[in-house]
């Protein structure tokens, strides 16, 4: 945990946070941490700055917050994402909040398991969970947006080209692609499909929306490691 995030509901007066849950634990067990010392604390969704502890003791700390330095900026990407499995959807999570990723659309595919839909993963408070463990990680605090959509071509035709509109759109498919490419930070929809990739299909109803295919190598990844390669080619961090 680099940065310890507090919410408006652990606030006891205008500059003063009181934490009794895993956030104390951290801070007593991994920080070690005594009175008088100050650790890196953000506001979620606000800025970052320190918090000095006042008092802390087996139950709880209280930390006095001084907030004087704007969040990390957000990554100029959107995210389409077919449902990965699972237990992959946790550290994709984690990893595509880490790096500044603020709009994802997790969507239907032919090869994405029907099974998965009906995940706890995909509950409201198991996604914030991983996402915030993903902002601790970098340093951050703007909360990403994770929207769910169960059917393919309804969001690729009715959604899509406004949410992909003024931006460079492409797709991570190794076919008939051409190399991905830096864009000095442009704004960017990129597709990545499930293991085994999008049918020919779901290939072509997104070329019609305006997007190219792009690949990444001769290597096949999978999808948790295309991800942050397909960034990290695309944004300069």
């Amino acid at each position: 945990m680099n940065l310890i995030l507090v919410t408006a509901e652990d606030f006891i007066d205008d500059k003063s946070v009181k934490l009794s849950d895993s956030r104390h634990t951290h801070i007593s067990k991994v920080h070690k941490a005594v009175t008088g010392q100050a650790l890196k604390v953000g506001m979620l969704n606000g800025n970052t700055g320190t918090g000095t502890v006042v008092s802390i003791d087996d139950q709880s700390v209280t930390l006095t917050l001084a907030l004087n330095t704007k969040p990390l900026p957000p990554l100029p990407l959107t995210l389409i994402l077919a449902l990965p499995r699972p237990k992959m959807l946790k550290r994709i999570l984690q990893c595509v909040a880490s790096l500044g990723v603020k709009d994802i659309y997790l969507i239907n595919s032919y090869k994405v398991e029907k099974s998965y839909w009906s995940s706890p993963v995909l509950e409201a408070s198991s996604i914030e969970q991983q996402l915030l463990l993903g902002l601790e990680q970098a340093g951050d605090t703007l909360m990403p947006k994770v929207h769910l959509r169960k059917r393919f071509k309804p969001f690729i035709e009715d959604e899509l080209p406004a949410i992909a509109e003024y931006s460079r759109k492409i797709i991570a498919h190794p076919y008939n692609a051409h190399t991905f490419e830096a864009t000095a930070d442009q704004p960017t929809t990129l597709a990545i499909g499930p293991e085994g990739g999008f049918i020919d299909y779901e290939v072509e109803k997104l070329c019609s929306q305006g997007f190219a295919a792009m690949s990444l190598g001769s290597r096949i990844l999978r999808v948790e490691t295309a991800l942050p390669v397909a960034i990290s080619k695309l944004f300069s961090f």
